[in-house]
């Protein structure tokens, strides 16, 4: 493939291995390099009837393991070199959780804030109609992300369905549950996290939330069931934060952090005293300049890409525990592999079902994680990465590329 097409930030990811895990220059060439870049323009009529053109992007990353996986989002900040990131990590994630699919990832540069219903419904039709002929079940699958839901995944499902004309709904996962998603979709991201949480961290933590969407009310909920107090919250105005802890319950039931008087901004939120920091908003959250203010003893990574590479070196040397983004979130990509076997064998399972395998692949990923990183003597995201990685090169292997 062309150089230009290579994921310099990728590069910088797998070259941080390399202590541990040295790449000939062969393999390196594989990883580095995305085996698809579609970038394609969605004419969209406002309600307003002033027309736009958007920029929408899909990499597939890498499919030695199966079709790619992962999600699309909705945000100003999309761009091909983020797109490109995300779907590599969404290729480690989905091996490290021993899944039968390669990484993918996509979106569209749109600020959708002020979109109406109509408008957002547009808009996701006409992604599926730059892709299409791109996707499928066997091929590639998405997902929600950022500023995306079961609703969007609904009118992208839809849309495939009408353009190959067959009802597919094994195209897209994150679906509702009346479109054939599955059970415990809302929640596995979070729930997975909470899981990772507890096999790495123990019991009666102070816990601080960066992020208040579906992932950060989900885990609060569930941690603070637990029996964890969590100290703080935010969305993106900024947060309320209790050193006593917060009463998550009564947050949520008053339309969560819309009513309540903020105390806190997102950046002291970072850098409060606690157990545990989950970062559960958008990637690089914490970089060079903060990283010796953070104070927490863990981070669980349940945004993609929370923390830039050359702080990473910086929490380390302080001694705080790093969950990775590729263990800590990826229980939504394991649902949704749940979601997908479900609508192609036309089965139904229950809420119950899914969290308990859910469970069972998150504590096995755990369990690898742990073994490579006493073996290696290296720390957790190192060791994630090489799991994933050599799942991968094994693959490759088999497929007479290396």
């Amino acid at each position: 493939m062309e150089q230009k097409n290579i994921c310099k930030k990728c590069r910088n990811h797998l070259e941080a291995l390399s202590e541990k895990l040295p790449l000939s220059e062969k393999e390196l060439d594989i990883l580095q390099t995305p085996r698809k870049i579609i970038q394609f323009k969605i004419p969209l009529e406002r309600d307003n009837g002033k027309r736009i053109v958007l920029d929408g992007y899909r990499v597939q990353y890498n499919n030695a393991l199966g079709p790619t996986k992962g999600g699309i989002r909705f945000h100003q900040g999309v761009n091909l070199d983020e797109v490109k990131l995300l779907a590599f990590l969404m290729t480690l994630k989905c091996s490290l959780a021993g899944l039968p699919y390669g990484g993918a990832k996509g979106g569209v540069r749109v600020e959708v804030k002020d979109f109406s219903q109509k408008e957002l419904e547009t808009l996701s039709r006409g992604y599926i109609k730059g892709i299409y002929q791109d996707i499928g079940p066997q091929k590639d699958i998405p997902a929600p992300d950022v500023n995306t839901n079961h609703l969007v995944m609904d009118w992208m499902a839809d849309e495939y369905s009408k353009l190959v004309g067959k009802y597919t709904p094994a195209v897209i996962t994150g679906k509702s549950v009346e479109k054939d998603g599955s059970q415990g979709r809302l929640i596995a991201t979070a729930f997975g996290g909470s899981i990772a949480l507890r096999e790495l961290a123990g019991e009666g933590l102070k816990v601080a939330i960066q992020g208040f969407g579906n992932v950060g009310s989900h885990l609060a909920q569930i941690l603070s069931q637990w029996g964890h107090a969590i100290i703080a919250v935010s969305d993106v105005d900024g947060g309320v934060y209790d050193k006593k802890g917060l009463n998550i319950k009564e947050i949520i039931s008053k339309q969560g952090l819309i009513t309540e008087k903020k105390n806190i901004s997102n950046r002291e939120l970072l850098e409060l005293e606690c157990d545990v920091l989950a970062p559960c908003a958008v990637s690089h959250q914490i970089t060079i300049e903060n990283a010796e203010r953070i104070k927490a003893k863990v981070i669980l990574e349940m945004a993609n890409a929370p923390t830039m590479p050359d702080a990473d070196s910086i929490l380390i040397e302080k001694g705080i525990k790093i969950i990775p983004d590729i263990l800590a979130n990826a229980g939504g990509v394991i649902v949704s592999y749940f979601e997908w076997l479900q609508n192609l064998k036309g089965e139904k399972w229950t809420e119950k079902e899914v969290l308990e395998k859910l469970e069972e692949k998150i504590t096995e990923a755990v369990k690898k994680v742990v073994e490579i990183s006493r073996e290696k003597n290296c720390d957790l995201r190192t060791a994630a990465n090489i799991a994933a990685v050599n799942r991968i090169l094994e693959a490759e292997k088999k497929r007479g590329n290396l």
